[in-house]
């Protein structure tokens, strides 16, 4: 199977692009910035011009697109709003198009941030969005251009993603984060006013290739069975470290001034996802084992 992936320089998408190499696909690397370095071909483009998406998409005839970039910068696109849409928006439409004319599968990924974050209990994927910042707006405006210009995709929700960037192994995320504070002796503060469902960036990309060969489609929620607060999260992380005397702190959202407002509240139901594969997502301790 020919697998292009776009956006293979970041955090997911360079777990997607280690993942179906492991699985032997002929993987072909797309990046906007920075060669990844993966041992498989590589191509530099901007996803906002379609034009070169077209000639990139025809020249490598791939069966299976999975579309990994993205603006991630909440505050970045509260900032710059015409940028954020032309990446999350117009750049996924462009790469939904494309993959589309060549009758390549096409799996999209986006984000619990679709959601204002009201409800109490784990979103499903049938859930109303209705996102609060520029971020989630253009994620959601990106889902539903790409239901518009291809057939049959498959749009995959993440939430708080972490992990290892690859190739180079290191530690990406809200972990980095907890863990240089840690070994600095810093005080750590967590907020416990918000609830999330972590996605680990390997078994999210592990997923994401499990769906594409079970030849799935449609909206899935990819993340964690565990629903927690950042401060439950940053616990379990110097745990397993073996950082037993950090020192932790509680916080609240309103603690940190910032321009984009983020939902207090988007754990995801994974329920459709494990039906689909027949097998339970793993837990948050699970994650953070393999990963430390």
């Amino acid at each position: 199977m020919r697998v292009l992936v776009v956006g293979a320089s970041g955090l997911l998408g360079g777990n997607v692009t280690s993942v179906a190499l492991g699985r032997g696909k002929t993987v072909t690397a797309v990046y906007h910035s920075e060669d990844p370095g993966f041992d498989c071909p590589s191509h530099q483009i901007d996803i906002t011009a379609s034009t070169a998406v077209d000639d990139l998409v025809t020249e490598v005839d791939p069966d299976a697109i999975i579309n990994c970039a993205a603006m991630t910068d909440v505050d970045g696109c509260e900032s710059d709003p015409e940028q954020a849409h032309a990446v999350n928006a117009d750049g996924a439409e462009h790469v939904a198009r494309a993959a589309d004319s060549v009758d390549a599968a096409l799996i999209h990924t986006s984000t619990d941030y679709v959601f204002d974050g009201e409800e109490t209990a784990p979103y499903s994927e049938n859930a109303e969005p209705d996102p609060s910042q520029v971020y989630g707006e253009s994620k959601l405006t990106g889902e539903r251009r790409v239901r518009e210009v291809h057939s049959d995709p498959l749009i995959a929700r993440l939430s708080f993603v972490y992990g290892r960037s690859l190739p180079d192994g290191s530690i990406s995320g809200f972990p980095a984060w907890v863990l240089e504070k840690a070994r600095k002796g810093d005080s750590i503060p967590l907020f416990t006013d918000q609830r999330v469902s972590p996605s680990y960036a390997k078994a999210t990309a592990k997923t994401l290739l499990d769906l594409l060969e079970a030849d799935q489609e449609g909206t899935f929620n990819v993340a964690s069975r565990s629903c927690v607060t950042p401060s439950e999260f940053g616990e379990l992380i110097v745990e397993e470290a073996g950082f037993a005397d950090a020192t932790l702190t509680e916080s609240s959202m309103s603690d940190v001034d910032r321009d984009a407002e983020r939902p207090q509240y988007t754990c995801l139901d994974t329920t459709a996802v494990e039906e689909a594969l027949g097998r339970p997502q793993s837990t948050l301790e699970e994650d953070l084992a393999d990963l430390l």
